[in-house]
């Protein structure tokens, strides 16, 4: 079950809510932990009995260590919980990695294991590693309550695909948070925005991506190379806007029963250096690197080899992170190259209207390497963008695609910066002056979150339908 799905939004979603709203306070936690539980195990039973195991051994090792002061065994009990988590980790997500590259090199293992991958494993076990050592740096106290701290690891919002939240951004509001009339607004507004851009944007652009970059080599070769462009630009875009979506959704989701999840994206096309763009991305990733990874190594307060060494270890963890294949080892060798050349050879040389373009280059290739497992099919995109092994420079067919989806293009590239909410906050700023704004404020205000609602339910009940055909060429 997706939070893009029907049966979702009109029957698991609306049936949390209800219940939820019209229960004691006694027993909210306790409907959202049954509902999260639901929801996980939709994708797979027998990984709802890993979840459950994992957050017993953090809460386990949590407790161990606050209740001793003995600091070799906090070392020890610190230890054990890395263990158990990255172990896991790392045996779901990179055992089949690591067998196909030795099969490969010395041929063994004769069989390759057939190893599922846990739905949201690298988000609870990142979220669940996050919450002891913060307990182990005496940040914050371990939750003494086993199904809590459950509560905290499996919350159906944002367990699957983040964002990744600090236990201590949640702690007080497991036990203590309220729910006024504009938190419920504000909840569904954000959630809205989220389903419009998952629904509507993200599922168009995909299928512009889909259509013009085919699965193998020679179809790629049979590809234009504006065709390639085009394809990329729509990938570049769907990224953004579905990952965007569901973190959207995520703190909507949260807000309607009164957790404040921190923000995940902040418009990163918008950014003016490669540097910048990691700001302004998956920044609950981001952030988890620097204070789990890169700070504890020495951070930037060391030698420039160390500091070139921790960045290497961050940033070959990042592309391990994202996908147990070698393209996303190039993907986070790819950006850590540039953000040294930035930091030591590059610094502000750049000529200010430059920098954004530089860095929507850098991006947009960056996102090349990232779709690509297949080394062969890689190669291919990146050589035929340049011209060199494709079908020609342009075609019948990407000038259909490109005419017949511009405005779609269009709209989602707007909906990559904050012009809406520029508008918006421009409106909220005069609305008080003037009778005229404030009405136009308050229409607004109340007719998009149901206009996109039903706009996202049109084009999610048939793949077929879109509101930007209406537009077409």
């Amino acid at each position: 079950m997706v939070f893009s799905s029907l049966i979702f939004l009109f029957v698991f979603l609306a049936l949390n809510l209800t219940i939820y709203l019209l229960v004691d306070d006694r027993y909210k936690n306790k409907v959202l932990l049954a509902f999260s539980l639901v929801f996980y195990a939709w994708g797979g039973p027998k990984y709802l009995i890993l979840l459950a195991g994992e957050t017993f051994a953090s809460w386990f090792f949590a407790l161990l260590i606050e209740n001793t002061g003995n600091r070799q065994k906090r070392k020890l009990f610190m230890l054990g919980e890395c263990v158990v988590l990255l172990g896991l980790l790392g045996y779901f997500k990179y055992a089949v990695f690591f067998a196909e590259n030795f099969h490969a090199l010395f041929g063994i293992p004769k069989e390759i294991p057939n190893i599922v991958l846990p739905i949201g494993i690298s988000f609870y076990t990142f979220q669940l590693l996050s919450y002891v050592v913060d307990v182990y740096r005496e940040e914050i106290h371990a939750q003494p309550k086993y199904w809590k701290l459950l509560l905290y690891s499996s919350l159906f919002h944002q367990c699957i695909a983040g964002p990744i939240v600090r236990y201590e951004t949640v702690a007080d509001e497991i036990d203590h948070r309220t729910v006024n009339q504009t938190d419920i607004y504000m909840g569904v507004r954000r959630f809205c925005i989220g389903l419009a851009k998952k629904a509507i944007l993200a599922n168009a652009c995909a299928e512009i991506a889909d259509s013009l970059i085919l699965p193998g080599s020679d179809a790629l070769a049979a590809q234009s190379t504006m065709g390639l462009w085009l394809g990329m630009f729509a990938y570049m875009l769907q990224i953004y806007l579905d990952f965007s979506a569901y973190s959207d959704m995520a703190i909507g989701m949260g807000r309607m029963v009164g957790f404040h999840y921190l923000e995940n994206f902040n418009y990163p096309y918008i950014a003016r250096s490669v540097q910048d763009f990691w700001r302004r991305w998956h920044i609950s990733l981001s952030t988890f690197f620097r204070d789990y990874v890169y700070i504890p190594l020495g951070g930037s307060r060391c030698s420039q080899g160390k500091i070139i060494r921790n960045m290497a270890v961050v940033w070959f963890l990042t592309g391990m992170w994202h996908g147990a294949s070698w393209n996303y080892i190039f993907w986070g060798i790819y950006y850590l190259v540039f953000l040294l050349l930035e930091r030591f050879v590059v610094g502000d040389k750049i000529p200010g209207p430059l920098k954004h373009v530089y860095t929507l280059l850098v991006v947009f290739f960056g996102w090349v390497i990232f779709k690509f497992e297949n080394v062969g099919e890689l190669g291919s995109v990146l050589i035929g963008l340049f011209g060199i092994g494709t079908s020609g420079f342009s075609g019948m067919d990407v000038t259909t695609v490109f005419l017949s989806n511009i405005f779609l293009l269009l709209f989602s590239v707007i909906a990559c910066t904050p012009l809406g909410k520029t508008i918006r906050q421009i409106l909220v700023r005069y609305g008080a002056r003037t009778p005229v704004t404030f009405a136009v404020f308050n229409i607004t205000e109340m007719i998009v979150p149901p206009l996109l609602l039903i706009l996202s339910v049109l084009a999610l009940i048939g793949n077929s339908y879109n509101p930007f055909l209406y537009f077409q060429f």
